[in-house]
């Protein structure tokens, strides 16, 4: 194979991943997980960690295992799927610990019309403390309304 097709396999697992987590995030963690998710709704969690982060293990172990087959018994595109997984993981620790929640400082004050319409698409889903009744539960592609509400 070559470094082409390597680079948009995980580039399209990235992008499916995006879909991936849409579907989790309405019919697993607003559905029969609730339960790991529900802390996470409430206001002013008191704990640095919630249950709701079991979910970044949970998604760690598929991209792990093809890491691990993905280099067995030579380097092959499992490897660039469990990539692909891994870098959305980043992007969506920056997006959604750091940017929209706040729990490091790095990204406090953007002006970026994008970032801020990530960040209200999910006020906008966090206005709801059960699991009924949802909206917005993608992470980088949310309803482009968002977005324009905010242009300088």
């Amino acid at each position: 194979m070559t470094i082409a097709l390597y680079i948009l396999i995980t580039l399209g697992t990235f992008a499916v991943m995006e879909v991936v987590t849409w579907l989790t995030h309405k019919f697993v963690m607003h559905g029969f997980l609730w339960y790991l998710h529900a802390d996470h709704h409430q206001p002013k969690y008191p704990h640095p960690f919630e249950k709701n982060d079991l979910f970044f293990v949970i998604f760690a172990i598929p991209s792990i295992a093809l890491f691990y087959f993905g280099i067995r018994p030579a380097l092959n595109f499992l490897f660039f799927i469990g990539l692909g997984i891994l870098f959305y993981g980043i992007a969506y620790f920056l997006i959604h610990d750091v940017l929209i929640h706040q729990r490091f400082k790095w990204f406090k004050n953007t002006k970026n019309s994008y970032l801020i319409g990530l960040r209200k698409a999910h006020k906008v889903h966090h206005k709801h403390l059960d699991k009924h009744q949802g909206e917005c539960f993608g992470m980088l592609f949310v309803p482009k309304k968002y977005h324009t509400q905010y242009k300088q």
